[in-house]
């Protein structure tokens, strides 16, 4: 069974730097996309990145472009989201997600594991 465990959230002053991980278990995730979605209250939740666990292909929401970043740590079975230059619009639950595909989604139907989320909060 797959699992997705969140940390690293946190509040942070604009301007400021968090890193996420996401550690992840219960099987290789070899063939596995992992992505970041964040939920803000009141709306809906939204794609913010991916990465092929293969080949380490990386794709941005353009809200972020240019001021996050995702990796992966094979070794560690975590994905990391090093958030720069955070802003008070980036306030939202971050959740990882996995899903078995070879193709990067953006959409969360496409996404059939979950983690609990974890919140970042960034004050203006």
């Amino acid at each position: 069974q797959v699992q997705l465990v969140e940390s690293g959230g946190g509040l942070v002053q604009a301007g400021g730097s968090l890193r996420l991980s996401c550690a992840a278990s219960g099987r290789t995730f070899s063939g596995y996309v992992m992505a970041w979605f964040r939920q803000a209250s009141g709306k809906e939740r939204e794609f913010v990145s991916a990465i092929t666990w293969s080949v380490g292909s990386t794709y941005y929401a353009d809200s972020v472009k240019g001021r996050f970043t995702i990796s992966r740590d094979n070794a560690k079975n975590t994905v990391y989201l090093q958030m720069n230059s955070l802003k008070p619009e980036d306030t939202a639950v971050y959740y990882c997600a996995a899903d078995r595909t070879a193709i990067i989604h953006t959409t969360t139907k496409n996404y059939n594991h979950w983690g609990q989320g974890t919140q970042v909060t960034v004050s203006s």
